[in-house]
C-alpha cells in the first residue's frame, strides 16, 4: 500500500485521538477517553509502517503539520476556538515549511 496513504491513516487517527482528549474532561469520561488510547494506538501503529519505507524527517513533519492544522481546524469547526492572524500566519508558514521539506528540497523521495 502507499506510505502516503497509511501517513494519511495515522494523521486521521491522530486527530480522532486528540479531539477525543480534549472531550474525555481530564480522563474523566470513559468513552472519550477510551478513543484517545485507540487514536493514538492506531496513530503510532500507521506511523511506524509509514517509516518503513519513508524518510523519518519527511514522516515526521509531514504528520506533526497537518496533525496541527487539522487540530486547529477541529478546534475552530467543534469547539468555537479562536485564531487570530499570528495563529493563521504560523499555519500558514507550518504549510510552507512542509512543502519545502518534501516538494523542493531533495531530502525527500520524490
Amino acid at each position: 500500500m502507499n506510505p502516503y496513504v497509511i501517513l494519511g491513516g495515522a494523521i486521521l487517527s491522530e486527530l480522532f485521538g486528540t479531539t477525543a482528549l480534549k472531550l474525555s474532561d481530564g480522563f474523566s469520561r470513559p468513552l472519550p477517553s477510551l478513543g484517545v488510547v485507540v487514536g493514538y494506538g492506531v496513530a503510532f501503529y500507521l506511523l511506524s509502517l509509514t517509516l518503513e519505507e519513508l524518510p523519518v524527517g519527511i514522516v515526521y513533519a509531514t504528520w506533526a503539520a497537518l496533525g496541527i492544522v487539522g487540530v486547529a481546524s477541529i478546534g475552530v469547526v467543534a469547539f468555537d476556538e479562536r485564531l487570530d492572524a499570528p495563529a493563521v500566519a504560523g499555519v500558514g508558514l507550518i504549510l510552507a515549511g512542509v512543502y519545502c521539506l518534501t516538494i523542493v528540497s531533495d531530502v525527500s523521495t520524490h
